[in-house]
């Protein structure tokens, strides 16, 4: 099986260790990114989320509208649009870029967040939510009849779409960690989306998936979030993640940013704490310092070396049944054209060896 790279758009350049610049939607800074994406081998970006940003599929559009053949993974939050629109949506942005949308669903686990949106459920009803949703939003693309739906959310008569997607459906990846994220998943998750963790927390995260997907006779591919660190000397490397490290956190200190005295909220970061509380360097060169400095918010651990280095420790993670890699760095733009030119290919060729390797046993 071949691997998937997918990077990252966002809408102003900005990082851990980038001091945020440019307006709120920096078009020529979006186009800037999405394209040393493209050239650089990425075969997909990922349009992010949140409650105070701009809208993911506007500016998915607009990612599709300066690019090619590069896909698009709209990350998308089930609960404050009504499913058939959505489901509209998406189809019709899968229409205009010719078949490249993807939909990364976040049910999402900050409350006080997800209160600015006016949305108050418990973590347990916003997934039951989710899968209904999803539902609704999979009849939508695929039925050829009108259907009434009759839910504990949403309630329809003779809801219908005239746009489908392309190919008759658009990938469905789903992220979460808990056990009610997980028992939607296995319903309904296309690709499973992990932050980056150790090999035994993937691992186990894998088996529960895979166990709640066979529920119902399916079986999801996985994808893993990373933000790799490379040098030409693994020393060199390490330096570098030293580096990062103090930058962000001399901006932690001068912007007051700290995490909550409790803790996070979303399983996915609490895993990550666990990890990083065994140390800073993990099997062969994850590296937690950020995860533990940050409180985990969101993808925040990395493969840490030379290229050969860190594309033989993404083989590891291939090796457990990975087949999308997400990563972005801490330059977003140089740090992509890094990728692009010292990592994706060593990465997809020591792929295509495992997998000659496997056809000949």
């Amino acid at each position: 099986m071949s691997i998937e790279f997918i990077g990252f758009v966002g809408n102003f350049r900005a990082s851990e260790t980038v001091v945020r610049s440019g307006p709120v939607i920096d078009l020529s800074y979006i186009e800037t990114l999405a394209k040393a994406q493209e050239y650089g081998g990425f075969d997909r970006v990922l349009l992010a989320f949140h409650s105070t940003s701009p809208e993911s599929i506007l500016v998915g559009q607009h990612v599709a509208s300066v690019t090619r053949d590069l896909k698009l993974m709209i990350a998308h939050r089930p609960g404050f649009t009504a499913p058939t629109i959505a489901a509209r949506q998406l189809a019709t942005l899968d229409h205009i870029s010719g078949g490249r949308a993807a939909v990364h669903i976040i049910t999402g686990g900050d409350d006080a967040e997800l209160a600015q949106d006016g949305d108050h459920l418990t973590k347990d009803e916003r997934y039951a939510r989710t899968s209904e949703y999803l539902d609704i939003v999979r009849r939508e693309w695929t039925s050829s009849e009108p259907f009434d739906h009759d839910g504990t959310y949403y309630k329809l008569r003779r809801a219908f779409s005239e746009v489908k997607p392309l190919s008759g459906s658009i990938p469905v990846y789903f992220g979460g960690a808990s056990e009610a994220a997980i028992k939607v998943a296995g319903r309904h998750a296309d690709i499973y989306a992990l932050w980056g963790e150790t090999h035994d927390q993937v691992r186990e995260l894998i088996a529960r998936v895979r166990n709640a997907a066979a529920n119902h006779g399916r079986k999801p591919r996985f994808s893993l979030s990373l933000r790799p660190i490379l040098a030409d000397t693994e020393e060199a490397a390490w330096a570098k993640a030293d580096a990062i490290l103090e930058t962000a956190r001399a901006r932690i200190e001068k912007t007051g940013f700290v995490r909550k005295p409790a803790g996070p909220e979303n399983e996915g970061s609490r895993r990550l704490l666990e990890a990083a509380a065994k140390g800073t360097r993990l099997d062969k060169r994850l590296w937690t310092g950020l995860a533990a400095l940050t409180g985990a918010r969101g993808n925040s651990t990395s493969l840490v070396g030379t290229p050969d280095q860190v594309a033989d420790a993404i083989l590891d993670y291939y090796d457990l049944g990975v087949t999308s890699i997400l990563i972005r760095g801490f330059d977003p733009v140089a740090d992509s054209v890094q990728y692009g030119q010292e990592l994706i290919p060593r990465v997809r060729a020591l792929v295509a060896a495992r997998e000659a390797q496997r056809a000949v046993a």
